[in-house]
């Protein structure tokens, strides 16, 4: 089993702060120091630069990173050859999936996946679909779920399934149910932030319409879809764009209602990704194949 403190170094690295590294171990920040200060000592070498409230990795900190992602992937690929050897399905899976997905398409699979599979350890990672691409290639994750249209030729991408974003405003702003694109671009808009798959995808819709984002009018940029229905609440002279997976509720509820924009072609797909060239591990290959299956059945 690799060493503990080069876990608690790979997540000091990978946020670049020792109180979020304590947070996701569960250990005290205290430790984290003294875990860090070890390996510095061991090797005879700096590992961070400290600057104030900010670190940054040194050189060596840097092939010290290279080599523990090595040594976590062979010790993982090891586990599971050794439990494969009598059938067992065990092991770590680190999924990652852009904030759609992370909210309202995961979270309903995963307690009937760790039913079956009781030994293999989940952990899910939400991040906008430029962030799970980066954690992908950076080895920090098995398998990943993204939206959008830019894709990465370094990275394997698989259709989930079909979604559609949807223009929605609170039904205290009074208006016609069926808006032009022209119309729509003099509202003020509630959207997600740059690198998210759901604003790539206005972009590309708007494009086909010669419009850019600099002609809208933007009132505001959230990383989160929860965020945008509670400002629309807030704001009923505004429009937001979000999965129509993410509004059901709402609008069942009365609280948000649907603008139909006929011109925006706002069809999108869900799909899963990997690195290109680098075979799933069993434990990704067994959720893959079980969410296929969860929504062939929807």
């Amino acid at each position: 089993m690799p060493d503990f403190r080069l876990r608690v170094f790979q997540s000091v690295a990978r946020h670049l702060s020792f109180t979020k590294a304590a947070q996701e171990l569960f250990i005290t920040q205290p430790a984290i120091t003294k875990h860090i200060r070890e390996l510095e000592r061991s090797y005879a070498q700096r590992l961070f630069e400290r600057r104030g409230n900010r670190i940054s990795l040194t050189e060596a900190g840097q092939l010290l990173l290279q080599h523990a992602d090595a040594v976590e992937n062979l010790h993982q690929q090891l586990t599971e050859q050794l439990h494969l050897l009598h059938g067992a399905a065990r092991g770590r899976l680190r999924l990652g999936a852009s904030t759609t997905l992370t909210q309202y398409v995961l979270p309903p699979l995963l307690p009937a996946f760790q039913a079956r599979y009781p030994h293999i350890e989940l952990s899910l990672l939400n991040g906008n679909s430029e962030q799970i691409a980066d954690e992908l290639l950076q080895g920090h994750l098995d398998l990943g779920f993204v939206e959008g249209r830019s894709k990465s030729r370094d990275l394997h991408y698989e259709l989930l399934l079909e979604d559609e974003l949807v223009v929605v405003r609170s039904p205290a702003l009074a208006g016609p149910s069926s808006l032009t694109v022209a119309q729509f671009a003099q509202h003020p808009l509630v959207l997600r932030e740059r690198g998210s798959g759901t604003l790539e995808v206005l972009e590309y819709a708007l494009k086909a319409h010669q419009l850019k984002f600099s002609e809208l009018k933007v009132a505001f940029y959230f990383d989160s879809t929860e965020a945008i229905k509670l400002y629309l609440a807030a704001a009923p002279g505004c429009l937001g764009v979000v999965s129509r997976r993410a509004v059901v509720k709402e609008v069942a509820a009365g609280e948000l209602e649907i603008v139909d924009v006929p011109e925006l072609q706002l069809s999108r797909q869900f799909e899963a990704v990997w690195v290109q060239g680098q075979p799933l591990s069993a434990a990704a290959t067994r959720f893959l194949s079980y969410a296929h299956k969860q929504y062939e059945q929807t």
